[in-house]
């Protein structure tokens, strides 16, 4: 049935159009940030018609899209991971040429290149992105100098960092590297985290790729280059990420 012939719940409303998870939308309804014809919405469980009722958040409407779309983006060093950037710098959509309104799952910084996701579906997005689903992410550090084995020893462990203990890493020696090129897979999203673990043992990143979210890959895409995340790619994303 399309959505647009029924009456759904606000948040849900919300979510399939992108804009966050079920729950907070939520808090953006209880604390007055969503109009609906114009007029405030505060209460919990409110139903809209999405074919009649205009919803606005932030000043702009907010349109549902009927059909998700997911894409892998093989981001380039100096693209700025939003939909476009007031400085005029490069970012996403001037890459990705796609009609329907996307956004990134999580960020890389500017000088991190490889696999980044985009999708409009909101609830996958956020389900990616939760800790407790442990979707592993997995990056390639060229470093200034060896990595000593104690050090490797810490990141495998888990290391403090300002805003907390990251939890247990993965940690590969690629072969050649001479220890200066390292593997690594985390579960978690924080701001620039990667790049902050090797940066507290005093290494200086040369080069930092993202190589996979979980199993998708950059193969056959060159910098720049994007494509649709196939029908079966999107059913084992959810089947991990929404199950739970």
């Amino acid at each position: 049935m399309n959505i647009a012939t029924q009456t759904i719940r606000l948040n849900k409303f919300l979510s399939l159009a992108g804009i966050t998870s079920r729950r907070n939308a939520d808090e953006l309804i209880s604390s007055g940030k969503i109009t609906v014809n114009k007029s405030r919405v505060t209460e919990l469980g409110t139903k809209i018609n999405p074919e009649t009722d205009k919803v606005f958040y932030n000043g702009k409407q907010v349109v549902f899209l009927d059909k998700p779309i997911y894409i892998v983006f093989n981001k380039p060093k100096d693209c700025i991971t939003t939909l476009d950037d007031e400085k005029g710098r490069t970012a996403i959509m001037d890459y990705v040429n796609v009609k329907q309104r996307v956004f990134p799952i999580g960020r890389l910084d500017r000088n991190t290149t490889g696999v980044l996701l985009l999708t409009n579906d909101g609830e996958l997005a956020n389900a990616l992105m939760h800790p407790k689903h442990e979707i592993k992410k997995t990056y390639q550090v060229e470093i200034d100098k060896p990595l000593t084995m104690e050090d490797e020893k810490k990141l495998r462990q888990g290391i403090k960092l300002e805003d907390g203990m990251t939890s247990k890493s993965e940690v590969y020696i690629l072969p050649k590297g001479k220890r200066k090129i390292i593997g690594i897979s985390i579960h978690e999203g924080k701001n620039r985290q990667v790049r902050r673990m090797f940066e507290s043992f005093g290494y200086e990143i040369e080069k930092l790729e993202r190589v996979a979210y979980d199993f998708i890959t950059c193969e056959g895409l060159k910098r720049g280059e994007w494509r649709y995340i196939t029908e079966k790619e999107i059913s084992i994303l959810k089947s991990k990420a929404m199950t739970m």
